[in-house]
């Protein structure tokens, strides 16, 4: 997380977790240990400190595997502290936290979707007290339960709701109480239930469309949430397309103009046109597993593989590589772009690349 001339991590070493503070010069502002109990997943590619921290210019919010959330403001002083697992519950999933509470004016969402607990939350980002809380309902199974998504909010013409995605659905919530406005299935495209079926990577929106990821190879489907409520399962009026194959696992999709990129996570990279579904181009960027998100900048794509790789593809019905580059350690996490600079994170550190001045 990048503002202004700061950079916000959480991270993990040995058994600690901490969140820190660089300028964007590179120099450690201040470090903030918050405690132990670090998990190691994957083999480094997750840990307890796999949420993103959040900023609104004054404080710094920071949520970890251990279910402690912290605020701090940017000189790092201390301002509450809460732990989600004593309130409502232990997180209990395979492969530990990997949701991002969303920063949105007065609160904090977070989505606790577990084998234990379904439950989404708005906490008073100034104090940490609970606003609302929602059991969301489910008829998921087994793993179907274990979500890693992160919430989103979606606006548009008259229309605001907090977006939940995980146990086989995508669900509409209001902003006041949490209340279930609209939800979707459909993920599950085979005639025998997937168990398995965790969910991943986060639905991405844009005026009037929705693009909602299932999981290992499923569909992938674009709605359009106009007048939606109830149960829009099948509904036609809310489907702006649907693809049976081909969704990104663990990297969330892009929306850029009239196109849809969708990462697949074994380095292919499928191009969609948003308004009808029909597949523009489906090209290998490299041969890698890619688990952070893609990201859009100055006309490009960036996309990070797991042995290092970063490739650059233009933004565009054609499809071109423009630069690819390996920095020699793995990556996992997606990268920042601010002021020009690029903020890229391996398992050992944390880079700055620019044009030379």
């Amino acid at each position: 997380m990048v503002w202004e001339n700061r950079i916000f991590l959480t991270s993990s070493e040995g058994d600690s977790l901490a969140l820190l503070c660089f300028s964007t010069s590179g120099e450690l502002l201040w470090k903030k240990v918050i405690g132990n109990g670090n998990r190691d997943v994957r083999q480094g590619e997750s840990n307890g400190a796999a949420p993103s921290p959040s900023t609104d210019g004054k404080h710094v919010w920071a949520y970890f595997g251990t279910g402690v959330v912290v605020c701090f403001d940017l000189k790092g002083k201390g301002f509450w502290r809460t732990n989600l697992d004593d309130r409502y519950g232990k997180f209990n999933s395979y492969f530990g936290i990997g949701t991002t509470p969303l920063l949105d004016r007065d609160r904090l969402y977070f989505q606790l979707l577990h084998a234990d607990a379904q439950i989404i939350l708005a906490l008073d980002k100034s104090n940490g007290k609970e606003v609302w809380k929602h059991e969301r309902k489910t008829d998921a199974q087994s793993e179907c339960l274990h979500s890693y998504t992160s919430p989103s909010i979606y606006r548009h013409d008259e229309q605001k709701f907090l977006l939940t995605h995980g146990s086989d659905y995508i669900v509409a919530h209001s902003l006041e109480d949490g209340g279930e406005i609209w939800r979707c299935g459909g993920l599950q495209n085979t005639n025998k239930y997937r168990h398995s079926l965790r969910l991943v990577a986060s639905p991405v929106s844009a005026p009037g469309l929705i693009i909602v990821p299932s999981a290992k190879n499923g569909p992938i489907m674009a709605l359009n949430p106009k007048a939606a409520e109830g149960d829009i399962t099948g509904k036609d009026e809310h489907y702006v397309w649907r693809c049976e194959r081909n969704t990104t696992d663990v990297p969330s999709p892009l929306i850029q103009g009239d196109l849809v990129y969708i990462p697949r996570e074994n380095g292919v990279l499928v191009c969609i046109d948003a308004k009808t579904g029909d597949q523009v181009y489906i090209e290998r960027v490299h041969a890698q597993r890619h688990r952070g998100s893609p990201v859009y900048a100055d006309g490009k794509i960036y996309l990070m593989a797991i042995d290092g790789t970063v490739s650059v593809v233009k933004a565009g019905r054609k499809f071109e590589i423009l630069a690819s580059n390996n920095i020699e350690e793995r990556i996992a996490a997606s990268l920042a772009i601010s002021d020009g600079t690029i903020y890229l994170r391996s398992y050992e550190a944390l880079y700055a690349i620019r044009e030379s001045q």
